[in-house]
This record gives structure tokens, C-alpha cells and sequence, in this order.
């Protein structure tokens, strides 16, 4: 089932022009476990299930890698300004996840996939990355299920008031009303 999503989501992304450039923006970096992720994905699988013909505008697109050798902490400054020059309407948010640990008061995280089970939302650990001239691959820690069935669901490892924070000033559910709020797997109300 999985197989489906994944290839929904790239099928998706291959009528998207800008998520097309961007991915390809992001593959000439070559960095290892290089991935677009967060809303570049999920807000593209929301707006599809809510039928919207044009997409929701992105605050900004999140690139993660997980390189732990690297040893400069502003290093991710330069490689927003090397996307800059190549999109420069977009805003582009860079960073290593080899060092997101430190942030988040966590343990080390191993890859890109376990840096991403931290996150405050399950829906939201989701990445895509360009492989080749026409192939891509979809990463989920949580899978693809719940974003398929328009959850917001509450990541356990993080705090409850984070997700209602989160919630509430993205405005998820005015964008897309469609979705279902969730925290210990219950079904909550938000207004």
C-alpha cells in the first residue's frame, strides 16, 4: 500500500513545475541523505485530496541532510544563498540533521529518517528526493497513511503544546478544512 502513495506523491510532484525545479536545485548539491521535505510534500498531498487546481504557496521549502562530518554549524547559510541564487523566490530553510539533536535536546539522531520521528507532527515527516533524470524517491518515518487520510497527529516523542502551537498558527484547518486533528490517536475539535 505504501508503493501507491509514494508513487502518487512523485506523480503529483511531476505536474508541478516549481517542486520539479526545486527538487533539481536540491540533487545538484549532492549531499548525502539529501531530501526536499516537511510541507513540500505534505501541503502537495493536502491540496490533492482537497481538490484544489492550484497549489497552497509554500512559507518555505525545507531541505534536510544528515552529514556528521561536517563541522561548520552556519554551514547550512551558505547553501540557502546557493539555492537563492538558482530560486530566488523561494524561501529556502537548510539544515543538517546530524546537528538537530543538539536543538532539539535529544539523543544523536542516526539518519535523515530518525531525524525526521522527531518531529513535532507525523503528517510532517515526510521527504522526496530526485535520484536520477526521472526517478525519485519518498522517505516517511511514519508512513504515508495518515497524511493520505488527512491526519495532523501528535508526535509523542514532542510536547503537546508544541502541536497545538503548531496548529493553530499555521492555520491547517483554514487551508484545509478537510483535515482531522489528532493527538493519542483521538479525533480532536479545532476552531
Amino acid at each position: 500500500m505504501t508503493h501507491s502513495y509514494e508513487a502518487t506523491i512523485i506523480q503529483l510532484i511531476k505536474q508541478d513545475s516549481m517542486r520539479l525545479q526545486a527538487l533539481h536545485c536540491v540533487q545538484q548539491l549532492d549531499f548525502p541523505q539529501c531530501y526536499l521535505a516537511a510541507g513540500f510534500v505534505r501541503n502537495l498531498a493536502w491540496d490533492h485530496l482537497h481538490q484544489y487546481k492550484n497549489p497552497t504557496p509554500l512559507n518555505d521549502l525545507d531541505v534536510i541532510y544528515f552529514d556528521p562530518e561536517e563541522n561548520d554549524p552556519e554551514a547550512f547559510r551558505k547553501y540557502e544563498q546557493l539555492l537563492n541564487q538558482k530560486m530566488p523566490e523561494m524561501n529556502w530553510q537548510v539544515r543538517n540533521q546530524a546537528r538537530m539533536h543538539i536543538r532539539n535536546g535529544d539523543e544523536p539522531y542516526k539518519n535523515s529518517l530518525d531525524a525526521m520521528s522527531h518531529w513535532p507532527e507525523k503528517e510532517t515527516a515526510v521527504a522526496v528526493r530526485k535520484t536520477g533524470p526521472d526517478t525519485y524517491e519518498c522517505l516517511s518515518s511514519f508512513g504515508f497513511e495518515s497524511l493520505f487520510n488527512l491526519e495532523v497527529t501528535l508526535n509523542p516523542l514532542r510536547p503537546r503544546e508544541l502541536f497545538e502551537q503548531r496548529v493553530a498558527s499555521k492555520q491547517w484547518l483554514s487551508l484545509w478544512p478537510l483535515l482531522i486533528i489528532r493527538q493519542d490517536n483521538n479525533p480532536l475539535l479545532y476552531k
